[in-house]
This record gives structure tokens, sequence and C-alpha cells, in this order.
């Protein structure tokens, strides 16, 4: 994370000496030489369109913005790390929480929920408290709030519960009419208006704010033992919040009071820090309280479930660019490592899709490539091109982009594979089917066809798989075609140029 700050400062440094001392350019970098003046037809005449440097200025200002998240749109950034203070390689084999006095570079998010980018930080509002890591093994992000509860507990509801929350599409103001019309066909969120509607709705600033995953999630550790968790920051600044009188003296002052107050402690020195604490229950005792642990309209009591202290976060770097690394940075609940699976929270089962189908609307299919989004080992698979795709990898066989290939040079590594959950005596898993059978309806349809429908069917197969240069990849279709029907399988190797005897002996 130093490196990409340093990089971003050398940057922000190096532009500075571009203006001064170096020849403007256009994007392509052709020289520019009249920044001030647009071409014209004579000195009063019309602008022209072949201006390319104007054409292209324009442009690119008309562009200058993203469409803002539908939720979380008002936020502040800032740049630390986190130091792990507890070995917990015993619950999970997640790679930031191996060893006491390992360090992860990170990047944070607060924010505010329902309004737009423009909306002043002093209204009732659950905060935003999002984590990205940077960890060897991949990004890690903890998603969640400054409140442990959300709600309602099933996505299905979260566009109507939000719809209700943001500026009625009549008159666009937000309205309490709306909200408690729909709070009100919704039992379950009768916890967090609790505890929204106390002074934890309107905190201090954003340091002064405790976090939570609010979903508890699966720890799997090296020998695929599952542990359900579930995260708690606690601030060391403590937890501050504005009562109403406060409220509104410092809406009077300034209402950006809480990106303001962070950006300066930490310009100040004054590094704002949190403990992280977790909250571990066995899949055996998941049924033993009077709620559901995986409902997130339900807090974890600390004295049914003792939280532990596993680490502390600082946050000592403020962003050089705004829009690069805070407007920009992605979040999802779905990006995880080795020692991390959701669990099977239905509201947090939605936001595996929503956040990630954000992110590309936003930010565009390859949102991944951005800086602030990279993660430390860069990335290898198949996933190739779409919209400002330039982070592709160029493999020693750029024309294989496929997988499975006789030439791939990337494969899973089945240490890695997904941990098998039994669920009312199903269990949730990633393996083949067992019933495959893979051949015998081949087999039958090439029977069922007649004489000269088999003949074109052979002429057709071998005409294309007579261009494959790999003879064992001619022989393994030949195979499974003999496995379907003995005479289609014969059929093909004969078109090919096989002798049965040759074939048979596998040359």
């Amino acid at each position: 994370m130093k490196q990409r700050i340093l990089v971003a400062l050398l940057l922000a440094i190096g532009l500075v000496g571009y203006a001064q001392n170096k020849t403007m350019t256009t994007n392509n970098g052709a020289p520019v030489g009249d920044n001030q003046n647009s071409k014209t037809v004579g000195e009063y005449g019309p602008v022209l369109l072949e201006d390319i440097h104007l054409i292209e200025k324009l442009a690119t200002f008309d562009r200058e913005r993203i469409p803002e998240r539908v939720v979380h749109a008002r936020g502040a950034g800032a740049i630390g790390h986190f130091e792990a203070t507890k070995d917990m390689s015993e619950y999970t084999r997640a790679v930031l929480f191996s060893e006491v006095g390992k360090k992860t570079d990170l990047t944070v998010r607060f924010s505010r929920v329902i309004h737009g980018k423009g909306s002043p930080e002093t209204a009732r509002d659950p905060r935003g408290f999002a984590v990205k890591f940077y960890t060897e093994e991949g990004n890690y992000d903890i998603v969640g709030n400054n409140l442990p509860v959300f709600f309602i507990r099933d996505a299905i509801k979260f566009p109507d519960m939000v719809h209700s929350l943001k500026p009625s599409p009549v008159t666009n103001k937000q309205d309490p009419n709306r909200y408690f019309d729909f709070f009100s066909n919704i039992p379950e969120a009768t916890h967090m208006i609790t505890r929204l509607w106390t002074d934890l709705g309107t905190p201090k600033g954003y340091q002064f704010m405790n976090g939570s995953s609010v979903h508890g999630f699966k720890w799997i550790n090296a020998e695929g033992k599952v542990t359900y968790v579930k995260y708690t920051w606690v601030s060391k600044q403590g937890e501050i919040n504005m009562d109403a009188a406060e409220v509104t003296k410092q809406q009077s002052m300034d209402w950006q009071h809480a990106t303001v107050s962070l950006r300066k402690d930490i310009a100040d020195g004054k590094f704002p820090q949190w403990d992280l604490y977790v909250q571990m229950i066995k899949p055996e005792d998941i049924h033993s309280f009077d709620f559901w642990p995986l409902d997130a309209t339900k807090d974890w009591p600390e004295k049914l479930i003792p939280k532990q202290k596993i680490g502390t976060m600082t946050l000592n770097q403020n962003p050089v660019n705004y829009f690069e690394q805070v407007e920009s940075v992605a979040f999802s609940p779905g990006a995880l490592i080795p020692g991390v699976e959701p669990s099977e929270d239905k509201l947090l089962q939605g936001r595996l899709f929503s956040y990630f189908d954000t992110q590309r609307h936003r930010l565009g299919p390859n949102f991944q490539q951005l800086e602030i989004n990279k993660p430390n080992t860069p990335p290898i698979n198949y996933n190739s091109d779409a919209s400002a795709s330039f982070g592709n990898k160029r493999f020693v066989n750029p024309d294989v982009n496929y997988q499975p290939s006789n030439k791939t040079e990337v494969s899973e590594n089945t240490e890695f594979k997904q941990s098998e959950t039994k669920l009312n005596n199903v269990t949730i898993t990633q393996k083949k089917i067992s019933k495959t059978n893979d051949f015998a309806q081949a087999g039958d349809f090439y029977r069922s066809l007649t004489k000269g429908e088999q003949d074109n069917l052979i002429k057709n197969l071998s005409g294309d798989l007579g261009q494959v240069t790999d003879k064992d990849i001619q022989k393994t279709m030949i195979a499974y075609f003999y496995r379907a029907d003995r005479d289609y399988g014969m059929q093909v190797a004969k078109a090919l140029g096989y002798s049965d005897k040759d074939f048979m002996k596998g040359k």
C-alpha cells in the first residue's frame, strides 16, 4: 500500500513538474499549440469542428463523472494497515489472521447510506464501514455498517426499502410517511430503527464510529473445519455521537464535518485506530439460541457469544486523488479469500450479487483493474476484453484463452476448493454429478439417424477435426465417439486416416 501511495505522490509531483517544464499534449500524445483559444473561421467567425484538441477536451470533461452509487454515495476514504494481534489459524486459513504481528495494507471508505454525493453528513442515517485488505492471496473486503444489525433479513426487500427511504418520486423529498409506511409492514426492522433513532444515527465523525460486518461469515481452517464468525470494529477514539441540538449547530457551521475531521486528523498525525474483534459460533451450536444468528436483524449478544480481539487497524494516509482512490474504490462482501466463505444469511446472499453488479455498472466490467482495486498478486485467468480492459495477461501461448485445453498454462488448485456444507441432509458442494452418463444418448441419437445422415455427420466432423494438428486431441475425440457407438467412432477414425489397428494401439 505504501508503494501505491508513493507512486501516486510521485505522479502528483511529476505532473506538477510536467506542467511547468514540458509541452502539453493531447490524450494521444500530440503537442498542443494553443490551449487558450479555439480554432475559428477568422478572428470573429464560428468555431470549427476540426479543432481536435477542443473537442477532446470538452468530450473528456463531459465524461468526468460516473454514475454515483445508488446507496452509500456520500463517502470519505483513507489508507492504512491492519496488524494481527492473535494467531487465528486454528479457525481460518485467511492469511491476514495467520500470525501475530502480520501487517496487511488496506483502504477504508466510510459513507452515508441513503442520500446523494452532495448530501450533508449531519443527517440521520446508517454509516457504511468498508475495509479492503490487500493480501497475498487476493483482496478481502469486510463491508458493513456502524451498527451491528440491519432493517431487513431478506435481500428481496432491499430495493423497496431503499425506495421508501429515498426522496419521493413526486415531491423529490424524503418523507417519513413513506418509509414508516414501509417499516410498518416490516416488523423485523424494529431493532434497527431503535438503534438508528438514538444518537448512534448521527456520529460526530467517522473516526468516532464503531463498525460491524452485520452478517455472519464462515471461517474455514486448513483442515476444512467451519466456524461461524461476526466482525466488530471498536474505535480507539471512542464512540462519540451528536444529539439533535449538536447536529443543528454543526450543520449551521459545516455539514461536511466528518470528511473534514477525518482528513485533518490524519494530516496532523493523529492517526485513528480501530481494534478488530470476532465472535465465533460452532456449526453444531448455530441453532442453540432463541434467534437465528444468520438473521441480519439480530446482534450476537456478547454475554452469550464473547468477543475476542484479533488485530488493530491504523489509518495513516489521506487519498492523493479523491476520484481515483475513494470514488473509484469498489467493495463487495463477495470479495473473499481462502479461509472465508459466505454464510447462509439471506440478505448477505443477495449482496454477493448486487455489490459486484453495482461496480460493473458504475465503473465497468474491468473495475478490478483500476489501481485502487487491483490485488497485490496479479490475477491469472482467461477473462478477457470488454471496456477499459488493460490488464489482460499475456500467456506463453496467447492463442489459448480458454480452459480446459491441452496447452493450458493455468489450472485450478484443489487446495482452495470451497468447503462442503450439509443442510437438512443436502450438501452444498463443488463437484461433478455422479450420473454423468456422457455418451449413451449420443449413441442413441447416432443410431437413430439414417445412413445418409450418419455419412454427413462423419463428413462434417472429420472435416473440422481433420484441421486439428494435435493427434492426441483427435484420438481423444475419436474415443468419445467410440464410447457413444463403436461404428460412430470407427467411422470418424477411418475418415481421419486411422486404421482400426492403428487406433486401437493408440498410435
